[in-house]
């Protein structure tokens, strides 16, 4: 068929850019399916142009550029997918909430970015024509599966039609106008359209054909689409399969496995015992559907999805989603992400322990549910919809509840419906999100029931959950968590509404923003999903940082964000919120999440007198030999018999002892406690600590043999040393003190030398030691600064805490000990800090007892308390016994264990894409700081102390806005600190939980120093 549609008038623009119809000659939505029918990719390099504009002002409008003879050799070439601007035709730029344009409905700017792209392919010599055997009139469809904003289709100078959709597929009849031999595609898009107005998402704006090209044959008698239906019941544990075609008349099912040959399409068939899809297990079965033209190949997962009893369950199992929210991103390709890098995802997913995904906010390229099918995740398949901006407006206009929207919104979810329905990954339909209320969202979700029984339906955006069956929040607190897990929340307005929303499951769709260093928290919101049936659990914010990578001349690499394209209007590094930075590293985040997430929860209970680790939970000590370990199976479907437990005990991260656990098999839920043996209590003498860790005895799809599930730690056995409490000298040790020494211009104490005047530090053992001092700041960290929630940073600036000054008020010797008495205190404040240092000398050991004491109205809690110094540049190599390998800090230590580690002070920084506070190694027994020749300093603590390492100051830190602008300085910045305030998740959530604040009040903290080499 061919599209009516004329060009605009000379100067002019395309009416169908401010319309509300969705598309024109578009067919009818219909399932991605794997056919043996014949298609070409038409993907590859293409000739492109981007005019400043959407019409050049011609009479066609176009220039002509969409005929077969056009002369388009002064063309650029751009690979297709790709976003042109990812090419350096134009630049990205990033909002969260904010349109980049007027808002005003449904019009875009005459200033709209227009890409036309050109591509030239020839039509094999066995292409299936409108005249050739076995082939039908229009017998050939090209599909789109992804053109941001809008775009507008000729093929050998016909014009076919146009769509909008960004994330979702277009396919056109075009067999018609296919030629033998050579034909010309020619496509526009714009950067901007009416469809704008309901993409606007949390991202990076993009333009151009981003996902596949394709050209498909459509034989006569063919598959036209597929609907599949397999359901399993868990009470009998059989399976039932239906399959309805749109196509020909004679289509029939094969599913050799079950025993189901030629079985007819459109009844339902009994086939017996099946085993059921799920995360854990994703068991699929080949099926064929078979048709005289045509055979599609489907991969079936039998599961049945359902909220009977206020649970999302599925196969009659609740779940407990260990969730992630995803975009789509690669930072050189945008959201043209490669199939390779989407199973890098999925298994990086995997091997964390996430078993679920919001495909946030737009339908995933279908790929990526693909992967999801294969390797296991639970999927919410969120529909392409969001108009976030119109909150800056108190939603007046909001597109959500105008009827000349209507077409739209069920076009989109018309779409994604059809194209994802036979993936047993998805879970839930979302209808979008942050697009605030109204009837055409409500008509979604009917229209979505209606065709699709078979999922329940999600969205946030309406708190009285009136056309969702789950009820959905963003970053509620913990309390407010609690509250809905106990049946407490606030009523809404309506009882009825009310009553259908405690009827509902609880999921958190997003919480625990990982923006910088963080999340803390996590740890708490899993307890209260475990702890109450109705919350079940919820998907983090996100998974990776939109990075764009940026090379300078000289070959450095950096990430950009939001304002480094020269944005008017932006919203900086909030679009670096994941765990994963841009190239797919790890963040500090993810090691704690795994932890966090994993499905095997272990607790050491080791024997009398001695300590869990932060985290471990231990309910009691066992009363002698190893002590015992408690094992629950947290896993919905699965049993413990593909899992292995070790023990290991190392002495001061020395290894000592180590050997298997008798663990039993364990069922979904079930635990069993079970004898450590004796050699597991480790020696004495040293500080030992006690590993059991469970890995997979065999490899899987998604892992590795001997990969490690879950883990947990026990001190077996404590240090020598008696914990120094404040007030004691030596901490126990025999040694007797030094008695200072003055000698010239300079006071010895012990192998420390002082300035007698001011009592300043100088040296250690012939170290140069700069300028130690009290330290209360830290460079603030994004949940810091809350940009979308409680800020605490602002506090902190207004306290002073940036621009602390220290008084010097006595500087005593004492027999044993030199004692310097200081006030610290910010300008323009009366509040501040009694600062007591006390020197004393034990050996060769120099200690430090540091007490600092809050005077004054303080409003806010500490960023850190500990001590500040520098140390030469060459001491650059790091080892330390405490808590490691990666950063930690109280809210986010889950993901560290104690051992011994090494690196250097450069491996010690986590290069979040906006410098902040990074690094800090918690619970540090003693590090030693080394030179290329070995000799150094080594601190310990009394008894511990966490540590970072830098060759740039705070200031600096704070100043920088990318980690490439930060350029060493000629001393190493060393924080030996007590503690540091938790992190949180206020930069977009909820604040650090109480017991996680560093309080102002009076605080102590002893160190030693020592010279080595």
């Amino acid at each position: 068929m061919s599209f009516a549609h004329t060009g605009p008038r000379p100067g002019t623009r395309a009416a169908y850019l401010d319309g509300f119809t969705p598309s024109a000659g578009a067919r009818a939505p219909r399932a991605r399916l794997s056919s043996n029918a014949p298609e070409l990719a038409l993907n590859g390099t293409w000739r492109f142009r981007l005019l400043p504009e959407a019409t050049d002002g011609t009479e066609s409008g176009t220039g002509g550029f969409e005929q077969p003879g056009f002369d388009d050799s002064a063309w650029d070439a751009l690979p297709v997918p790709s976003h042109w601007q990812m090419h350096g035709y134009g630049a990205p730029a990033y909002t969260n909430i904010h349109y980049p344009f007027p808002l005003d409905p449904p019009h875009v700017p005459d200033e709209n970015p227009t890409g036309d792209h050109r591509r030239e392919f020839d039509l094999p010599g066995d292409w299936p024509t409108e005249t050739g055997a076995g082939a039908r009139a229009g017998g050939s469809v090209l599909r789109f599966d992804g053109v941001d904003s809008c775009f507008r289709v000729w093929l050998n100078g016909a014009e076919v039609g146009f769509a909008t959709g960004s994330r979702l597929v277009s396919e056109f009849e075009v067999g018609h106008l296919l030629r033998p031999g050579r034909n010309v595609l020619a496509v526009r898009v714009h950067q901007w359209s009416a469809g704008s107005y309901l993409e606007d998402q949390d991202m990076w704006w993009l333009s151009g054909i981003f996902r596949d090209v394709t050209l498909l044959s459509r034989p006569d008698e063919g598959v036209e689409d597929v609907t599949v239906r397999a359901d399993y019941d868990h009470r009998t544990g059989t399976g039932t399969l239906r399959v309805d075609v749109v196509g020909s008349a004679e289509t029939v099912v094969d599913l050799p496995e079950l025993g189901l040959l030629g079985a007819g399409t459109g009844t339902v068939h009994e086939v017996g015992p099946v085993e059921p899809w799920s995360a854990e297990a994703p068991r699929r079965y080949e099926a064929e559907v078979v048709a005289p033209g045509e055979r599609v190949r489907l991969s079936v997962g039998f599961r049945t999805v359902d909220t009977e009893g206020g649970r999302l369950r599925v196969n009659g199992v609740p779940l407990l989603l260990r969730g992630v929210n995803r975009h789509e991103w690669h930072p050189d390709h945008g959201r043209a992400v490669p199939r390779e890098t989407m199973r890098e995802d999925v298994l990086l997913m995997k091997r964390h322990h996430v078993n679920a995904v919001r495909t946030s906010h737009y339908p995933p390229h279908p790929d990526f549910l693909e992967l999801c099918d294969e390797l296991g995740l639970w999927v919410v398949d969120e529909c392409d919809l969001e108009t976030h901006g119109f909150e800056v407006v108190d939603w007046r206009g909001n597109p959500s509840d105008d009827p000349r929207w209507r077409d739209a919104y069920l076009d989109r979810i018309r779409r994604t419906v059809a194209r994802d329905r036979n993936h047993p990954s998805v879970i839930l339909w979302s209808m979008g999100n942050e697009a605030g209320t109204g009837e055409n969202l409500r008509a979604m979700a009917e229209w979505t029931r209606e065709h699709d029984p078979t999922r329940p339906v999600h969205y946030e955006g309406d708190r009285d959950s009136s056309y969702a069956d789950v009820y959905s929040l963003m970053y509620a607190p913990h309390d407010e968590v609690e509250a809905i897990g106990q049946g407490r929340e606030p009523r809404t307005e309506d009882p009825e509404a009310d009553a259908h929303r405690r009827g509902l499951p609880f999921v958190l769709c997003e919480y625990a923003h990982a923006m910088g260093p963080g999340p803390g928290g996590l740890e708490e919101y899993q307890r209260l999903f475990e702890r109450y049936p109705r919350c079940q659990g919820g998907f983090v914010w996100e998974w990776i940082d939109h990075g764009v990578r940026r090379r300078e001349a000289d070959g450095t690499e950096w990430f950009a964000y939001g304002g480094d394209f020269g944005e008017v209007l932006h919203d900086g590094n909030f679009v670096a919120d994941g765990l994963l930075f841009p190239d797919r590293t790890p963040s500090p985040g993810l090691t704690a999440l795994a932890r966090t997430f994993a499905p095997v929860r272990i607790t050491v209970e080791p024997g009398a007198g001695t300590a869990t680790a932060p985290g471990a939970g231990t309910d009691a000590a066992a009363e002698a030999g190893g002590g015992t370990v408690r094992v629950v199976n947290g896993q919905e479907v699965l049993d413990t018999s593909g899992l292995e437990f070790r023990w290991r005990t190392e002495a001061e991260g020395v290894l000592t002892a180590e050997g298997l656990l008798p663990v039993p098999a364990l069922g979904p839920g079930e635990e069993a406690v079970v004898a450590l043996p004796t050699a597991a209590g480790g020696a004495t003498g040293q500080e030992s600590w006690l590993t059991v860790s469970a890995h997979l005895t065999e490899g899987c799809a998604w892992a590795e043999t001997g990969h490690e599930v879950a883990w947990a730690q026990a001190r077996a056995v404590p240090p020598a040393t008696a914990p120094v409490t404040e007030g004691s000298v030596a901490g126990g040790l025999t040694e007797p003190l030094s008695a200072p020494v003055v000698d010239g211009g300079t006071l010895g104490v012990g192998p420390g030398v002082f300035d007698p005047r001011t009592g300043l530090l100088r040296s250690v053992g012939g170290v140069a030691v700069g300028a130690p001092g009290l330290n209360l700041w830290r460079a603030p960290t994004d949940n810091d600064d809350g940009l979308h929630g409680v800020a605490v940073s602002s506090l902190w600036r207004a306290v002073g805490l940036d621009r602390l000054t220290e008084r010097r008020v006595a500087v005593e010797t004492e027999p044993d000990a030199l004692m310097v008495r200081t006030r610290v205190a910010p300008a323009a404040r009366d509040l501040g800090m009694e600062v007591v240092y006390r020197w004393t000398g034990d050996g060769d050991r120099l200690w430090l007892d540091l007490t600092a004491e809050a005077t004054g109205e303080w409003i806010c809690p500490l960023p850190r308390l500990g001590l500040a110094l520098t140390v030469p540049a060459e001491l650059g190599e790091v080892e330390w016994f405490g808590y490691g390998p990666g950063e930690a800090y109280r809210d986010m230590a889950q993901g560290v264990r104690v051992g011994r580690f090494l690196d250097t002070v450069d491996g010690l920084q986590t290069p979040y894409l906006r410098p902040q506070e990074n690094g800090n190694r918690m619970g540090v027994r003693w590090a030693e700081l080394r030179g290329p020749d070995g000799a150094g300093l080594r601190i310990e603590g009394g008894p511990d102390f966490a540590l970072t390492a830098r060759r740039w100051d705070d200031r600096a830190l704070d100043a920088a806005e990318h980690p490439h602008e930060l350029s060493p300085q000629d001393r190493i910045h060393l924080g030996l600190d007590l503690a540091h305030h938790g992190l949180g998740s206020a930069s977009c959530g909820p604040g650090v939980l109480p017991e996680h604040r560093l309080p102002a009040g009076r605080h102590h903290l002893r160190l030693g120093f020592l010279p080595i080499g």
